[in-house]
This record gives C-alpha cells, structure tokens and sequence, in this order.
C-alpha cells in the first residue's frame, strides 16, 4: 500500500517550478508554510492545511468514504508519507452542489496519526471579516498544477493575492485575479488546490477563514485561471471546534 502511495505522488511531482495558480511564485516562507498535499489511494491529491500538529483541514469533496488518505510534506526528499487515522466530512456536505459551483458544507478535517513536523506553520481558523464586499482581499495556496491536465506540473506550495467578485457572500466567496477580471487568464485555484486554504488578513495576522471548493477558466468556461470558488468557516467553524474536542477525547 505505502509503495503505491509513493508510486502515486512521484508520478505528480513538479516537473518545472514556474507556476501555479495561474503565475503564482513558490511560497515556502509565507503563509504557504502550513500547506500540506492530501494523496488518496484511487488516484487523486488534494491541498490541506495544518491547524494542529496532527489535524488538516481541507474541502470535503477531496476526501470521499471509500478510499485511503496520506499527508505528504511538500518539499521533503524523498517524499515522507503520514498515515491518517481519522476523517470527518461536515455532515451537510453535498457533493452535487459543489460540481455545480452551488453552496454547500465543503469542510473535512483529517487526523494523522503523528504529529507533522514543528516547523511548519499551524495556520489559525477564523470567520471572515464582515461584511464580505466586493473587492475584498483574500490569499490561497496550495500545490496544484501550473498547467491543466498535466499533473507532473503540480506538487509546489505556491499562494496568490485575489479579491472577492461582485457576488460575495456567507455562503460562498468567489475570488477573481483582480489584474484580469475573469475576461482573460489569471492568479486562480486549478487541479490539486482544492482543499488550500483561504487567507486573511485580520489585524495583521493571516488566518484561514475558507477552504478552495472549484475554479473556472475566464469568463467561466471550464478549467483555471477565472474564478476561484471557495467555502468560507463562517457557519461550520463550530463543526471544526467540536469535531476536534471529540477526537481529542478518544486515544
């Protein structure tokens, strides 16, 4: 299992360090630092960041029952491979209405079953600031491709600046590379980065307050580099909390 694991996330390591997020540059500094990849044993790999030592939180959608999860450390030679012990969907989640760019609970958290490296970063979780308004600013990362379809182009933490468009709102915030508009493409979530986290900036501290749900290519066409859908924490952050105090109760 642990081999096909690493046949799986070799075979999506970058083959260039150009861009991601549509011209992104490489964040191994900043707030990417807690950005970990998520790799599932049917084939697919998502982004997820740390909140704890041993828990991610990441996009529902990225993690459905069936299947087998491992965090990999993005920039560790060779790859290191954690086993996850626990997950939890939110239970409102509804895989349909993300497909269809709709609302809805797209929130999970994994549980590994060792504490990842100090090191990094353990980004807090907040609630965006209100009111959410058009030109609001956000920040996301994750390691998702730099070229659609091509998956050896993906694997490099990279994060981009977006604003909110002029449909914000609790349920969802759709970003837009303010440079571009959604008209021609730019800074946005591809393959791989959902489940990154949102970023903002509250009284000068990055905190995460939405995880990257979808994307569209310009003028929202299919693909990246258009709009970036994301699921912000405002109504299951108390999800989060209690999840989290009931895995801590249990060895």
């Amino acid at each position: 299992m642990l081999r096909g694991f690493l046949t799986l996330f070799l075979s999506i390591l970058p083959a260039n360090a150009f861009a991601v997020v549509g011209g992104a540059a490489a964040d191994k500094e900043g707030i990417g630092k807690s950005v970990v990849t998520i790799v599932g044993s049917r084939g697919n790999f998502c982004s997820g960041a740390l909140i704890a030592t041993d828990v991610v939180l990441t996009a529902a959608h990225c993690v459905p029952q069936g299947a087998t999860y491992k965090i990999v450390i993005p920039g560790e030679t060779p790859p290191r491979l954690v086993d996850v012990k626990r997950v939890a969907s939110h239970p409102q989640f509804n895989a349909q209405g993300i497909e269809a760019h709709r609302a809805s609970a797209d929130v999970a958290l994994l549980q590994t079953v060792e504490p990842l490296a100090r090191s990094r970063a353990v980004a807090p979780t907040a609630t965006p600031l209100t009111p959410i308004a058009a030109g609001n600013r956000y920040s996301i990362s994750g390691i998702g491709v730099t070229v659609r379809g091509d998956g050896r182009s993906g694997g490099t933490v990279r994060s981009a600046a977006l604003v909110s468009t002029s449909k914000p709102g609790n349920l969802q915030i759709r970003l837009v590379d303010p440079a571009t508009d959604n008209k021609s493409a730019g800074l946005g979530a591809c393959t791989g980065d959902s489940g990154g986290p949102v970023f903002e900036d509250q009284n000068g501290r990055a905190v995460i307050v939405g995880v990257v749900s979808w994307s569209t290519a310009p003028n929202n066409a299919a693909g990246c580099g258009g709009l970036t859908g994301t699921t912000p924490l405002a109504l299951y952050r108390g999800w989060v909390v209690e999840t989290l105090k009931t895995w801590s109760a249990r060895p």
